[in-house]
């Protein structure tokens, strides 16, 4: 817990003395990358961050959209992996608890949960499977003791995740707007601290989330305890309820130290607090220890003296710790007392505010190396090929995990995981779909373009339940932003996802950057996660029946870029190629007209391409309804490539399209009328996948035997190695 030379050099010239020990431990903690942000925050300002619905407010640390009638919904997403990848289970938990209390910071109710996990490969890795088994468990159980639903996310697998886990986990909150706290603090009110007492556990856990993993160092990992965490939410709630709140926020990364610097910088103001007025798990803490302690479930609240013994009493009801250790002053100075003795004294806008570095980049070498390989030959047996694939920990059926989430909680959730979006039901009688994705395959062959595509899977999956794109958070996770290659794909992601932000009038009104991602293996691959939420007026898109003579429309092109692809690399073991590039005019025709389509109840189902491409995303149709399909491959919209292409190919802007006969003239003629490449590539019926070229069939499964493979694969590969 130490500056670097030159840090601790700028803030001696900044304070006109060498900083004490406790001092260098708060600033420490702040200037950590994890917190500061001080090798991002430079490029992050080409985000577009507002738009019609955006609600900026100073001091918050979830974004806030209006979705009308006076009411908001709130988002944030954290990531928690160092500690995940030490102790998976508390580090998993842990990384819901704070993120649910962003969302609570901003004045709404937490109403869903959403995690994106990635762990090494676990069909030959037990320490892998160890890893995955624990955090899911760790989600599971923190959200279900909150009576919080764990609506969607996404697992993936890759090697560069050997010894090494991302957890991250998005937050919505729903609340009317009248409500939301208007952060603000006049000199004489007072701070208090409340929720769970401070201990020794994650002492040091934003500057070990801040550096490669080499060590396994437990005592960076914070205790869970989803019980306080949900008497902390009834209690923030009732006390906003109650005028006791001025100012609010959670103490996450850097404990004190972060959460009493960036009030008091956000607000303008001064504090002063006494680590002697702390309410303490432990015995005999150094004020430094107490100061960037990341001890769990813990508020730091600014309220009047009139309304403090109303929030006492509402903490006593709630039977929840409840300390005053300070005041707001007006010298914008953060002092820390013990008692009566000083032991820091700076400004909080020093101390909030890291030196910012403008680091070095470089296009990596590899790069225009694996764009050069010759890809690999058609696989023989495409019926084979088709099941390998269904089977894969990457595509299997994820409900091992979402079946461990208590999804319905809260009877919001109308669209529950498994499909391509979650659907939540709003009190203003519209409904939220949200979803998160990321694509490390693609980020790594094309930064840019990787992004992108993670930037349109998402918009594709909530627009497949009728929803409108209304705003995005981002997570970015990289290796060591030191190394110039590293930082030069940091910095194409982040252009890409600004591009499409842009281009589609999205806002981005969140996000996180986790740097460091490494073990002595070597670095994580480029992992850009995006969430988007989707607002739908009327009614969702809800999972129908097929039923025979039901048609299947394929809107979009196939192309020839299998580069990233889960055939290439899963079976093939082949890393190169060209990954899938969006175009934009092409993306914004295609969703436009599905959108339209869904809005008029044109459809009984929509479906993305995306993981396996059309074969997969056809089978996952005709598995999940339990019936039979027979394909054409010449009529779906293509470059002219082979089938195997066809077939995987993970081109984006792609939407499978379940429709009755009756609808089909009414669609046709008005895809035609938008001028949306398209075909009608396949017709259910029957209790087998038959896919065909030129009339004759080269893929053949029964649907119930593809079904038990997808289905089962990855809770087999878990349970019994």
């Amino acid at each position: 817990m130490s500056l670097h030379p030159q840090e601790l050099e700028y803030l001696t010239k900044k304070i006109g003395r060498t900083p004490n020990e406790t001092e260098t431990h708060i600033v420490a903690a702040e200037w950590s990358e994890h917190c500061s942000y001080k090798s991002s925050k430079i490029h992050l300002k080409m985000l577009p961050t507002s738009g019609p619905r955006v609600i900026h407010e100073k001091g918050y640390d979830s974004g806030v959209l209006d979705v009308g009638d006076g009411y908001v919904v709130t988002v944030h997403i954290e990531s928690h992996n160092h500690p995940s990848a030490v102790e998976p289970y508390g580090g998993a938990a842990t990384g819901v608890g704070g993120v649910i209390r962003d969302i609570l910071s901003a004045g709404t109710r937490p109403i869903a949960i959403l995690d994106g996990l990635r762990f090494g490969n676990i069909e030959k890795d037990s320490h892998a499977r160890w890893l995955f088994k624990n955090a899911v468990t760790g989600i599971a159980d923190y959200g279900n003791c909150l009576g919080i639903p764990t609506v969607g996310g996404e697992v993936e697998f890759d090697e560069c995740y050997t010894n090494y886990a991302l957890v991250d986990v998005a937050s919505v909150g729903f609340g009317k707007k009248e409500n939301l706290f208007k952060n603000h603090a006049e000199p004489g009110d007072v701070v208090v601290l409340m929720g769970g007492s401070t201990g020794r556990d994650g002492i040091g856990g934003a500057q070990f989330a801040s550096d490669s993993l080499e060590t396994e160092d437990r005592s960076a990992v914070q205790i869970p305890d989803p019980f306080i965490e949900k008497l902390i939410i009834e209690a923030t709630l009732e006390a906003r309820n109650k005028g006791c709140i001025k100012a609010i926020k959670d103490l996450g990364g850097g404990g004190l130290s972060c959460a009493v610097s960036e009030t008091a910088d956000a607000l303008g103001v001064g504090i002063e607090l006494d680590v002697a007025q702390v309410h303490l798990r432990e015995q005999n803490m150094k004020p430094s220890e107490i100061m960037t302690s990341e001890s769990q479930e813990r508020m730091l609240i600014i309220t009047d003296k009139k309304k403090l013994a109303t929030l006492q009493q509402i903490c006593k009801r709630f039977r929840i710790s409840c300390s005053v250790i300070g005041k707001v002053t007006g010298d914008k100075i953060m002092k820390v007392r013990e008692k009566n003795t000083v032991l820091a004294s700076m400004p909080a806008e020093i101390v909030a505010n890291a030196p910012l570095l403008d680091r070095p980049s470089k296009r990596p070498a590899y790069i225009d190396e694996l764009k050069k390989k010759k890809e690999p030959k058609p696989a023989l047996d495409m019926t084979r090929t088709l099941l390998r694939l269904l089977a894969s920990p990457n595509i299997a059926s994820k409900s091992w995990v979402y079946g461990q989430y208590d999804h319905e909680v809260g009877i919001r959730t109308v669209v529950k995981p498994g499909v391509d979006s979650a659907v939540l039901r709003l009190d203003n009688g519209k409904y939220l779909a949200v979803k998160i994705d990321g694509n490390p395959k693609h980020c790594y062959l094309d930064p840019r373009h990787g992004a992108i595509g993670c930037f349109e899977e998402a918009c594709r999956n909530v627009v497949c339940t009728g929803a409108t794109p209304i705003g995005m958070v981002d997570h970015l996770q990289f290796g060591n932003p030191e190394n110039p290659e590293i930082f030069w794909t940091f910095l194409e992601s982040l252009k890409g996802i600004t591009e499409f932000s842009k281009y589609y009038g999205i806002p981005c009104v969140g996000g996180k950057v986790s740097l460091y991602n490494e073990t002595p293996q070597g670095p994580i691959k480029p992992t850009p996660l995006i969430g988007v939420l989707g607002l739908i007026d009327k009614n969702p898109l809800k999972p129908q029946k097929i039923v025979d003579n039901d048609v299947l429309l394929l809107v979009g092109r196939t192309k020839d870029e299998l580069g990233g692809s889960e055939y290439y690399e899963y079976i093939h073991k082949f890393i190169g190629g060209h990954c899938p590039q969006v175009d934009m005019r092409e993306s914004k025709k295609n969703m436009d007209a599905v959108l339209h389509l869904i809005q008029n109840a044109k459809l009984k189902a929509a479906h993305d391409c995306s993981k396996g491409g059309f074969a997969v995303a056809a089978s996952e149709i005709a598995m999940t309804s339990d019936i039979g399909c027979t394909i054409s491959l010449e009529n779906v919209p293509q470059d002219k490539i082979s089938c195997d292409k066809l077939l995987f190919s993970e081109s984006h802007s792609r939407y499978l399209l379940v429709v009755e006969p009756a609808n089909l003239d009414s669609v046709v003629e008005y895809l035609r009328e938008c001028k949306v490449e398209f075909g009608l590539v396949g017709r259910f019926h029957g209790k087998e996948i038959e896919i065909l070229h030129k009339k004759k069939p080269i893929a053949k499964l029964r649907v119930d035997k593809a079904h038990d493979k997808w289905f089962n694969s990855l809770r087999d590969l878990v349970l019994h190695g």
